[in-house]
């Protein structure tokens, strides 16, 4: 028994439930008329027509088709024709459609001529395309979106009308099938569809219907056949292969079970067939578009660093409508089994710069390239050789007849034979002449040697040829080169005027190829004289055209050989006649260098001869001076690496330069000259180097730049903290990368700078000590820089200072850190740290202002913190001292000037600023004499609470001292000598932590008064502890000491005794007494016990107080951070 294919069975289902339900719709159809058996009620119909409307689907099918056979219908006909296409729209599934077939069916037979006229125009009318007027006028989001609509309302219906001209419901005639009325209509919505935006309709329609309507049929070997194959040829194959195919059955069946006609079958194959190759044209086109464009970004990324935001949209919308456009005509291959077209690759592919990729390295081609070019090829970059090397061949896009190619083979064979044979002669002859001369040279060089001069030989030229016409003409006459006629050239005279107007604005190469074309169809004897004049009198100032033109005689020189020889010839004559004009200097300059590059360019084309351009720089040398010293500098620039590096000429043109040195070190020219032909030598014979190696470094380094340099950004710094804390910390190498890149801000974008602190802060809660060795490394570098000075690695001063400032933000560094910085900017490197004005210093000269820079840098990132306490007096002296250095070098740049002005306002802007040196002097002695006050006044120090929250920050005076001891407050500072080194005090943080014993008094009064007046619960509490409170209050500091010592001291001498004061007052006058009252008393346990209570509630308030302090701080900190650390919003989803 053999195997049965399921889908030739589903098929063959499908085809026997098509031609059941044709024979019902063609051979029984009804009259039309009204049964009286019929129900007419309003309210069924209605019913009917909104269930039509909702859907006509598989959900439906039974109530409709009960409805038809039920109901009477007549008046209702025209609206149930305009409510079928509406539920046929929304019949999605393969069954749905067959359902809705058979429903309008029902209806045609029971009203094939009232019902199915209506229906297939308005099925007609929904299978329209859409209006160009009304899509052009909309926006192309707004048009694609309306045409994506379309095409989803119209696939049902395309579907169901399919279904419809297969079972006779939609004819073309009584005894035809609808095929022609498919045809027709997929002819309309593809043919009015430039956009293809109509071919999923196609493909739908292929999917479901390639078999009956195009007959189409699987291959036996594959579903996709050869690339050679004819189009013609499928529908051919497909049918002598059936028997073999996946529908077997189908194909042996004979012509009359087939539901379309087979005249139909083929027409509908071969309009599917040429819309397929139309689009696989504009495939190959939307390809080619595609790598220019890639070409395009390359270029713009190597001319830039990179890729606009503009451009790299372009190119992934032109990416997205080309991966489209792939997959539409991959579907469409595979549905009516033809090839894919052949897409070209791009010569430059391995230059493109992928959009959103990182490229990992470069194929063996691309490494070839880089090692050839490195190594110095016959061309400068990959341009310059598509340039001169990739001409087109006039022969593809010109008839052979015109261009004379059959009759000209074998004369040209035998010509080429002779040439070749002439040039090797006169060739072996260059190099023995050469050979001779080098020998003759080698011996004049000894006798050099032996005399200590050489001798120098003119030959005069005889310059009585003035009479003589020189064949260089001047800029052409403006009748020579017609204007654009105002009637369109009507011969081919006048065609090639117009041409030869049009080729000084061919300057690039599609442009002048187009010429070549062109002039190509218009070849004649006559032309080609035209030609050659033409290009004989270029403008001598346009020699951007020459390589152009250049080109064009390079492309017509295979088939037109006697213009490249004309103008060749005309070019050495032009040569030859400069030569005899050498003494005219200044007049002829132009026309040489017009010259000399028109021939340089029409070498590298291989137009002119090698024995030519060997002949003229032989003719130069023999005469090496003057003119002709200019004329070799213009030859080897302009074709000297391509003699030198091309098979023919490299032996005798190697020669020729090595004769040409020789001669240059014999003989005496000016530094013009000299600097001619060393960077003219140079530039054809670079010397030798190896290609730079790039450096080798590991995965997680390689990985670790990524995440700093390309990814890290204020919405991705969470992520890279994230991942550089998954990093192996405990690796060394992975640590030593880290600290690498974390000092080094430089790498970073500037604005990146904070980014990096930031996560250096970050990183600290976890590894501290990481961070400690950044902060070091970072004033290492800063001081590194103030030692140097050296001018290249300025951009990195800049970083590093903008680096520590953010450190101080982010709380990594103190302000003491920060305020040696700065002291250190304005005095490092000068005498005892004295910059004196106009002072020359080794490391800060009076004309280098890159130090005032870094201050303004450091005083705009952090500066702004330093507006309270002491922090504030030291910022305001520091910037009095920075005005002083300033007015101690040269007048500012303007550029300097906004800077420092800038920066003054931001942080300072009332401060008044001070115009002269003297000024400067005076402030600064009064600043040093205020702080030496501050200092010697012990009651000055009130310091305490103005500086809170500067952990581990020194001194308020400690830069101060430094400075006053250095400078005499009663002298300008100009005149100061040098003064001992100052005398460092040391002061432990550990004393300031706390109040004294005066504050605690202090404390303890206030206290007294708030409970006593204030509060409360001062009501509520009882006498004893009152009198103890009132007692603390009024007793005078000095005694309320010496009662407490001297309690402690009873206390620990006789704990049975407890000592009181009694307070007695005479006049105004108070007096003292101790009392010794035995501790079992009441009065003393009392006591004993408040004071107790009144010691804890003190301690608690002050301890409330100090923690509401150090809470404050800690918000205005999170404040701080907040402003410079980005919010991260998290939405829930």
């Amino acid at each position: 028994m053999e195997a049965t294919n399921p889908k030739v069975d589903e098929e063959k289902a499908r085809r026997n439930k098509r031609a059941q339900l044709r024979v019902l719709n063609v051979r029984s159809p009804g009259t039309g008329e009204s049964n009286k058996s019929l129900d007419s009620s309003l309210k069924r119909h209605t019913a009917l027509i909104k269930r039509i409307r909702q859907s006509i689907g598989l959900d439906n099918r039974d109530q409709i088709l009960k409805d038809v056979d039920t109901l009477a219908l007549e008046k209702y006909i025209d609206e149930i024709a305009g409510a079928v296409p509406e539920g046929v729209a929304r019949c999605k599934l393969e069954k749905d459609v067959w359902s809705a077939a058979e429903v309008i069916s029902a209806l045609h037979r029971r009203f094939p001529a009232k019902f199915t006229p209506v229906l297939v125009a308005a099925l007609g009318a929904a299978l329209a395309p859409g209006n160009k007027a009304a899509l052009s006028a909309l926006a192309p989001e707004q048009r694609e979106k309306e045409e994506a609509t379309r095409v989803a309302r119209q696939r049902p219906l395309l579907r169901v009308c399919a279904e419809l001209a297969l079972i006779g419901v939609i004819r073309d005639a009584p005894a035809r099938s609808g095929g022609e009325w498919i045809m027709r209509s997929m002819r309309d919505l593809l043919s009015n569809d430039p956009s293809l935006s109509s071919m999923p309709l196609l493909t739908t329609f292929l999917k479901s219907y390639a078999r009956p309507f195009l007959g189409l049929v699987p291959p036996a070997a594959a579903k996709q056949i050869a690339a050679g194959a004819e189009p013609g040829t499928l529908a051919a194959d497909a049918s002598e292969s059936a028997d073999s195919s996946a529908f077997p059955s189908l194909g042996t069946e004979s012509e009359d079970d087939e539901l379309v006609e087979k005249e139909i079958r083929d027409r509908f194959k071969k309009m599917c067939e040429g819309y397929f190759e139309n689009v696989a044209k504009k495939l190959v086109i939307e390809h080619k578009r595609l790598q220019e464009q890639d070409r395009r970004n390359h270029e713009a990324y190597i001319r830039s660093g990179e890729i606009f935001e503009d451009r790299q949209q372009a190119y992934e919308k032109m990416t997205k409508s080309y991966e489209k456009l792939l997959a539409s005509c991959q579907t469409l291959s595979e549905l009516l089994y033809m090839p894919m077209p052949t897409l070209p690759t791009s010569s430059s592919a391995g230059n493109s710069i992928q959009i959103g990729t990182n490229a990992g390295g470069l194929s063996s081609d691309e490494a070839d390239e880089a090692a050839f070019a490195a190594l110095g090829g016959k061309w400068e970059d990959e341009e310059e050789r598509r340039f001169f090397e990739d001409i087109q061949d006039l022969r593809e896009v010109v008839p052979k007849s015109i261009l004379g190619i059959e009759d000209s083979k074998d004369t040209a064979k035998e010509h080429d034979d002779n040439d070749a044979e002439a040039k090797k002669n006169a060739e072996d002859e260059e190099v023995r002449k050469l050979q001779e001369e080098l020998a003759v040279l080698e011996a004049s060089e000894i006798s050099l040697k032996v005399n200590g001069k050489a001798e120098h030989q003119e030959e005069d030229e005889d310059d009585n040829d003035d009479g003589i016409a020189t064949p260089t003409p001047s800029t052409p006459k403006d009748g020579s080169r017609p204007t654009t006629p105002t009637l369109a050239p009507q011969g081919p005279s006048q065609l090639l005027t117009a041409l030869l107007a049009r080729l000084p604005d061919c300057t690039n190469r599609t442009l002048i190829d187009q010429a070549a074309v062109e002039f190509a169809f218009l070849n004649s004897k006559a032309a080609r004289k035209r030609l050659v004049k033409f290009l004989t009198q270029v403008p001598k100032m346009r020699t951007d055209l020459l390589p152009h033109y250049s080109r064009l005689v390079a492309t017509l020189n295979k088939y037109m050989p006697d213009v490249g020889t004309e103008l060749v010839a005309a070019l050495d004559e032009e040569f030859r006649y400069l030569q005899r004009k050498k003494n005219v200097v200044i007049e002829l300059a132009e026309v040489r260098l017009k010259n000399i590059t028109f021939i340089s360019n029409l070498v590298k084309f291989k137009v002119v001869p090698p024995h030519i351009i060997l002949h003229m720089f032989k003719v130069c040398l023999d005469d090496f001076s003057g003119t002709n010293v200019d004329n070799l500098a213009l030859l080897l620039e302009g074709c000297g690496r391509f003699l030198l590096r091309n098979d023919e000429t490299k032996q005798r043109f190697g020669t020729m330069l090595e004769l040409m040195k020789r001669k240059q070190s014999l003989l005496h020219f000016d530094q013009r000259q000299i600097m001619l032909l060393e960077n003219a030598y140079y530039q054809a014979n670079p010397p030798e180097r190896t290609p730079r190696q790039e450096k080798e470094r590991s995965p997680v380094e390689l990985f670790i730049r990524h995440l700093l340099y390309d990814v890290l950004t204020k919405r991705t710094i969470d992520k890279v903290l994230k991942l550089l804390r998954k990093l192996d910390w405990d690796d060394a190498a992975t640590r030593r990368v880290l600290h690498k890149v974390f000092t080094k801000p430089h790498k970073l974008r500037y604005g990146n700078v904070p980014m990096l602190a930031m996560l250096t802060y970050d990183l600290q809660r976890y590894h501290p000590d990481f961070a400690i060795a950044v902060v070091d490394q970072v004033v290492e570098d800063v001081r590194r820089g103030l030692e140097q000075n050296v001018y290249s690695a300025n951009q990195r001063r800049v970083a590093a200072v903008k680096y520590l400032g953010e450190l101080y933000i982010y709380r990594l560094i103190s302000s003491g850190l920060v305020f040696d910085t700065l002291w250190a900017l304005v005095t490092f490197g000068h005498p005892k740290g004295h910059p004196l004005p106009q002072f020359p210093c080794t490391v800060d000269m009076p004309d280098d202002f890159f130090r005032v820079r870094l201050v303004c840098v450091l005083l705009d990132t952090c500066g702004m913190c330093f507006d309270r306490g002491s922090q504030k007096r030291k910022l305001d002296n520091f910037l009095v001292f920075f005005q002083y250095y300033i007015l101690c070098k040269e007048p500012m740049p303007m550029d300097t000037e906004f800077m420092v002005t800038d920066s003054l306002e931001a942080i300072r802007p009332k401060m008044t600023v001070l115009k002269n040196i003297e000024d400067a002097a005076n402030a600064i002695d009064e600043m040093f004499a205020s702080i030496t006050l501050q200092n010697n006044d012990p009651a000055g120090g009130d310091d305490s609470g103005d500086d809170s929250g500067d952990e581990g920050e020194r001194p308020a005076n400690e830069e101060d001292e430094d400075e006053e001891e250095a400078v005499s407050p009663d002298s300008p500072i100009g005149e100061r000598g040098p003064s001992p080194e100052p005398e460092l005090v040391m002061t432990s943080s550990q004393e300031t932590l706390g109040p004294n014993e005066d504050e605690d008094a202090d404390f303890a009064k206030e206290l007294a008064k708030l409970v006593t007046d204030t509060s409360a619960e001062s009501r509520k509490v009882d006498r004893r502890t009152a009198q103890t409170l009132w007692e603390s209050a009024v007793l005078p500091p000095g005694m309320r000491r010496r009662h407490e010592d001297g309690d402690g001291a009873a206390d620990s001498a006789d704990t049975g005794i407890m000592n009181f004061t009694m307070l007695t007052k005479r006049g105004n006058k108070q007096q003292v007494r101790q009392l010794a009252i035995p501790a079992e008393s009441t009065l003393a346990v009392q006591t004993r016990s408040a004071q107790e209570q009144d010691k804890v509630e003190q301690q608690h308030l002050k301890r409330l107080v100090l923690d509401y302090e150090q809470r404050e701080e800690a918000e205005e900190i999170k404040a701080l951070e907040a402003k410079s650390r980005p919010v991260k919003i998290r939405l829930a989803g």
